[in-house]
């Protein structure tokens, strides 16, 4: 499993924190409104309309399994760029909060550990030290390129 040392966006999911490639990220926008998408997974929200573009957003506190809480003034959404059926698409994940960028070297991140059993560790690339704290990093590109998500891409809400 390739590590992806460099500058990360960490943020919040209850007590956890996580990480992403700041590369992969385009913007982070307050809560707006959501429109329902019917028959998608619990964890797909529905779709916003960001400046035209129609964007799916997905909660990943619900992704995770996590327990559901209300959205709060710190609850934002990430707005990241990934490859779904070979087309650079535009997703949104809802976070309870985003912490901070930091820079993580390659010395500073370890393997995932191995449980025995299909965790949440298909979707981390390894565990970053920051300070005195561990954040998870996450391969958002497999946690979007699952098939239950790219249902909601834009050709599809388009076409139907």
């Amino acid at each position: 499993m390739q590590t992806q040392d460099g500058k990360h966006l960490t943020f919040c999911l209850g007590k956890e924190n996580y990480g992403i490639p700041i590369l992969q990220v385009r913007e982070i926008i307050g809560m707006m409104e959501i429109t329902g998408v019917p028959k998608t997974p619990e964890y797909i929200k529905g779709v916003i309309n960001l400046r035209g573009k129609i964007i799916p957003i997905m909660d990943l506190r619900a992704k995770f399994g996590m327990e559901t809480i209300d959205y709060t003034e710190r609850t934002c959404i990430i707005v990241v760029e990934v490859n779904i059926s070979q087309t650079k698409r535009h997703m949104g994940i809802v976070v309870d909060a985003v912490s901070d960028v930091v820079s993580i070297e390659e010395g500073e991140i370890e393997k995932t550990l191995d449980y025995g059993t299909k965790v949440e560790g298909d979707f981390l690339t390894g565990m970053g030290k920051v300070k005195d704290k561990v954040v998870m990093l996450l391969d958002i590109q497999k946690i979007a390129s699952n098939e239950d998500f790219s249902i909601t891409s834009e050709e599809t809400l388009v076409n139907n």
